[in-house]
């Protein structure tokens, strides 16, 4: 499923008014969205703030006049067009990535050491169950409470302090004899900054990557990393377990946080926070709600996940009532993650920015479809082709990224980004707890048709929503039917 970043597990995790001045870059056309904010002259009260240090002032902040390279060897211009490996040659994406892959490490093996060593304290199964929720329930309150922060500071300062606090957290549970309760404590605290630190990153690519398109690419491939990590890393902590103990692997996590620091502030420039004074309030988040797009297309990011981790949260009984026994339950976790990694891709290398966006409906609307196979019981080999080609329909969100980096305001963008990781997590979790619910009434394979029909009907009437909230936005991207639409409708802003 998308990345918290399965937006998980599982998506990914989710973008028409940027504060943008002048024309847009050559070859990365005016998008349908745009209509609102791309005039010559920024609205009053908006003028850029002024650099904070000297390489602030090198470059302009993101979004203000035409992309620039993300820093210093960068090979690739707004004018060509993106690709996966064209976004290796910014040199500081490439520490965003390192450092990606180095959380994404510790988080894993944290995930699974952490529940092995309380349930060897406790032997108490719903203390273990419990720190699994804990890695889960703190995202809602942590991505609201922290959201006004996104912006509010540079994007290097909060992200190195995320990182810090949690290599922290994790190094106080190694504490000898360590109390449950403070290990359960530190869990839930780590949980809590992880959607500000998302959201962060994730909003830190506008300014990195030249052009929309690579900011698109560059949140889908952290995504694919997610899954991927979803689908191997359990397996290996799981053997790393075996002949390490779990403390002993808890300090690769703090090894893995630490890396992650160093990476990002030694790799990535220190740029001005994005809000303008103006825009630092707690009401940010309000007007960030109370905008009907904005609204509509979080609901686009948060439904198909949601109903979408079901059968993940039924894989244990419904491979139990085919007899498959541990494997199959490891497979039917698996088949979902793979089948995201796969539409993300082929999406993302196959279709241009203009039949990405096209599909977001589309896709969005049918992913669920394939659930209904389960009211025929089916044998292993067919559910997981199945569950497969449901999670291959996550390739929406290319698109859907999209819409939400033009729709958020650009001083707004980080805490967006931040509630929208928050909500995604919260409500995987939400649509696991029910799916678990549901099955202690009816047979897990029923559970899951149920999931797939009410999940349809729920994202067809949003994604029914988007496109009225955004009629008259619908042509192409860069056309002149597009670019003369902008030049007579003004769409609201979000704030």
């Amino acid at each position: 499923m998308p990345e918290a970043d399965r937006p998980s597990g599982g998506v990914r995790s989710a973008r028409p008014a940027t504060e943008t001045t002048g024309t847009p870059p050559p070859g990365d056309g005016a998008h349908p969205l745009h209509a609102a904010d791309e005039a010559a002259t920024p609205p009053p009260g908006d003028s850029p703030r002024p650099p904070h240090d000297a390489d602030a002032a090198a470059t302009p902040p993101p979004g203000y006049g035409p992309a620039v390279p993300g820093s210093a060897g960068n090979a690739t211009t707004p004018a060509e067009k993106a690709t996966y490996g064209s976004l290796f040659r910014v040199r500081e994406f490439r520490a965003v990535f390192a450092a990606h892959v180095l959380s994404l490490l510790g988080t894993v093996v944290a995930g699974l050491a952490l529940p092995v060593l309380i349930y060897q304290h406790t032997s108490s199964p719903l203390l273990t169950a419990l720190t699994f929720a804990l890695g889960f329930l703190p995202n809602a309150v942590g991505g609201v409470a922290l959201a006004p922060v996104a912006d509010r500071f540079a994007a290097r300062r909060v992200l190195v302090a995320c990182d810090l606090f949690s290599a922290a957290g994790v190094a106080l549970m190694l504490l000898p004899h360590a109390h449950v309760a403070l290990l359960l404590a530190l869990r839930a605290a780590v949980a809590f900054v992880q959607p500000l630190f998302t959201g962060v990153r994730a909003a830190s690519l506008g300014a990195i990557l030249p052009g929309q398109d690579a900011f698109v690419l560059g949140r889908s491939l952290i995504r694919v990393v997610a899954q991927s990590a979803q689908i191997v890393g359990n397996a290996a902590t799981g053997l790393l377990l075996v002949v390490v103990t779990p403390r002993t692997a808890l300090v690769l996590t703090v090894a893995g946080f630490l890396g992650s620091a160093l990476l990002l502030r030694t790799g990535t420039r220190l740029r001005p926070p994005l809000a303008r004074a103006a825009a630092r309030t707690t009401a940010g988040t309000r007007r960030l709600l109370a905008d009907r797009k904005m609204r509509a297309l979080l609901l686009l990011c948060w439904l198909p996940p949601t109903f979408a981790v079901v059968p993940e949260a039924l894989a244990a009984p419904y491979a139990d009532g085919l007899g498959a026994g541990p494997a199959g339950v490891g497979l039917l976790l698996a088949a979902g993650p793979v089948g995201s990694v796969v539409g993300e891709l082929a999406v993302g290398t196959l279709l241009r920015p203009a039949a990405r966006e096209r599909l977001v409906l589309p896709l969005a609307s049918v992913l669920l479809l394939p659930l209904l196979v389960f009211l025929l019981h089916p044998a292993l080999p067919l559910a997981l082709a199945a569950l497969c080609l449901s999670g291959m329909g996550m390739g929406y969100t290319l698109g859907l990224d999209r819409w939400f980096f033009d729709a958020a305001p650009e001083e707004l963008r980080g805490r967006a980004l931040t509630v929208m990781t928050a909500g995604l997590m919260s409500a995987q979790g939400m649509g696991m707890a029910a799916g678990g619910v549901l099955a202690e009434f009816l047979p897990a394979h029923l559970a899951i048709v149920l999931t797939g029909a009410v999940g349809t009907v729920c994202v067809a009437v949003n994604a029914r929503n988007v496109r009225r909230l955004l009629r008259g936005f619908d042509r192409p991207v860069g056309s002149r039917r597009a670019e003369a639409a902008q030049s007579v409708v003004r769409s609201d802003r979000p704030c």
